[in-house]
């Protein structure tokens, strides 16, 4: 394996042992955590729900796919989605979604300063 690939590994590595974060969902009486950094295997299915127009169903992806509770295990899953799509406040699962999505943006800045 080449030092290039072998770096790259490195560090992504790096970025998946870090701690989880946390998001509080008082509308839902829990906490939901989540990483700083996903794989693109995650993320592909994610935007390819997008790159179809099917946001809303992207939004709930990305829910199912990056909630974990406190000993990092997936919180949902796929049989979730249809309860997520229709009987979930909308406005509160956008600022959830909105915040889990923004995670790598996040750890990015701050790694800036």
């Amino acid at each position: 394996m080449s030092n290039v690939i072998n770096n790259i590994q490195t560090h992504f590595k790096e970025k998946l042992s870090g701690g989880l974060q946390k998001i509080s969902v008082p509308e839902w009486k829990t906490d939901i955590y989540y990483k700083a950094a996903y794989p693109f295997a995650v993320e592909s299915k994610i935007i390819s729900l997008q790159q179809q127009g099917k946001t809303v169903e992207a939004l709930v992806e990305s829910l199912i796919t990056k909630a974990l509770d406190p000993e990092g295990k997936p919180m949902f899953n796929k049989f979730d989605k249809t309860t997520l799509m229709n009987e979930a406040d909308p406005s509160t699962l956008l600022r959830v979604c909105s915040e889990l999505n923004n995670a790598v943006a996040d750890y990015e800045e701050v790694a800036k300063n």
